[in-house]
């Protein structure tokens, strides 16, 4: 008590602004009206804990349809199920009548499980497997060919019966280096391929998939696309659908606030004295949907994508992950100990690393403050404190955020963190059993009343 009563606020402001968290309504109640329950479940479970919420993924879905219908623009939906390795996401994707985007074998037999039609499958990724191929033509899921190589794998796997279901995937001018998807010259060539060996493919469309959340890339890309459709055409190949994978933002934090922080952050705000040069943009002033209404209102052709896309009878399919999985999941951390480093700040140390919130490992910050969820046990502590939150692991880089928060009350052991809206890649990308640690447990809860919730195991 004496050490941490002398962490007090220095005269200079060092944290930045607060960035709490937007958070379900329902999950808020939950965590607000029932926290001994919360401390039970990591007491049973461990921490960290990720808390899986399959019941905000029809709203965000819904949410996208309405934006393909304000333009009647015909469209198809993919999970991308990458975005998290729960298989309870994967079923309220494909319940809401998605399909899912898959890129391993594995991804591929759990959106089987979920209940999805093998046409309702979407394969990407580069460097498919032999295995994987067979198995995808198979079954008469749809396969995005990365390369001419593996156009050429894909034709070696398939035995006589149906032919193989094809996109193909382009790198627009605009993606510069990258390994992914074929150049023009390739998807001529592919083309070409395709037409002269109708037999052995069914050729549907075309795929592409860029980094980043802009809409001016996508937008220049499907001009270019737009090019590759009249080719085929031309080729004796007709396109049913164009393909413009995810990307889509969503909002983690109010994007006033969002935009005070990005605007007013200095080094000193962080621990190790670097503001990281690249953030997702969790304060993002536009939603998902919002993205979608403005990439289909922008220019092609003399009129806007919507209206090409009608005039073409094409098809346009998206692969959300991240926003079909918005307030999907919780992550709760339990507090180990708080250790004073002088200077006004102190470390938190966590049951768990950052390999289970790992936006540190790629030299950025996950922007979202945790809600403090003291031990009923405890009466709280009279004083505030400035820190930033490590991991329990012996590796000195095991920072969840090096950002410095203040808190109100200052945490004590047993005290819970909780993380909202982890689903989108932040909770599982990394996680592993350094240590031997056991990797975090996944529960699934539905909400049974207004502040009541019912859980399960992740299957």
């Amino acid at each position: 008590m004496t050490d941490l009563a002398r962490i007090g606020p220095p005269a200079v402001r060092l944290a930045p602004p607060a960035l709490p968290p937007l958070i379900d309504p329902r999950i808020e109640r939950v965590i607000h009206a029932t926290p001994d329950r919360l401390h039970a479940l990591v007491a049973q479970y461990g921490s960290p804990l990720n808390i899986v919420w399959p019941h905000t993924v029809a709203g965000n879905i819904e949410r996208m349809r309405r934006a393909f219908a304000a333009h009647a623009v015909a469209h198809e939906i993919f999970y991308g199920a990458k975005v998290n390795k729960s298989r309870a996401l994967v079923r309220a994707a494909v319940e809401a009548g998605v399909g899912v985007d898959v890129s391993s074998l594995a991804e591929f037999e759990d959106a089987l499980a979920a209940g999805a039609g093998p046409a309702r499958i979407c394969a990407t990724g580069p460097a498919k497997t032999a295995a994987f191929l067979r198995r995808l033509a198979t079954a008469g899921a749809l396969i995005a060919v990365d390369s001419l190589e593996e156009l050429d794998d894909l034709g070696t796997c398939l035995d006589a019966g149906e032919p193989a279901r094809v996109l193909l995937r382009y790198r627009p001018d605009s993606a510069g280096r990258s390994r992914f998807g074929m150049s023009r010259e390739g998807m001529v060539q592919a083309l070409r391929r395709l037409g002269q060996d109708r037999p052995s493919f069914v050729f549907e469309g075309f795929h592409l998939h860029l980094s980043g959340y802009g809409i001016e890339s996508r937008v220049a890309a499907m001009e270019e696309v737009s090019d590759l459709v009249d080719t085929a055409a031309g080729l004796g190949l007709s396109a049913r659908l164009v393909d413009i994978g995810g990307g889509m933002p969503i909002r983690y934090v109010d994007p006033d606030a969002y935009a005070t922080v990005l605007g007013s952050q200095r080094p000193e705000h962080y621990q190790n004295g670097r503001v990281p040069a690249d953030f997702y943009p969790y304060g993002s002033a536009l939603t998902a949907a919002d993205w979608l209404d403005g990439f289909l209102q922008a220019p092609c052709r003399g009129g806007t994508i919507a209206g090409y896309l009608r005039a073409a009878g094409l098809r346009l399919a998206i692969e959300p992950g991240r926003s079909l999985v918005d307030q999907a999941a919780i992550s709760v951390f339990r507090v180990t100990r708080t250790k004073p480093l002088g200077a006004g700040r102190a470390v938190i140390f966590v049951e768990g690393s950052s390999f289970s919130a790992c936006e540190t490992w790629f030299a950025s910050e996950f922007l979202v403050d945790p809600i403090l969820l003291p031990a009923a046990a405890r009466q709280l502590a009279q004083g505030g404190m400035r820190a930033f939150i490590a991991g329990h692991s012996c590796l000195d880089g095991d920072i969840v955020t090096h950002r410095l928060l203040e808190f109100g009350t200052a945490p004590r052991p047993g005290d819970l963190l909780i993380y909202a809206n982890t689903a989108g890649y932040q909770m599982d990308l990394l996680e592993n059993e350094f240590h031997r640690h056991p990797m975090p447990v996944r529960l699934v809860a539905e909400p049974s009343s207004e502040a009541e919730f019912i859980v399960a195991q992740d299957m």
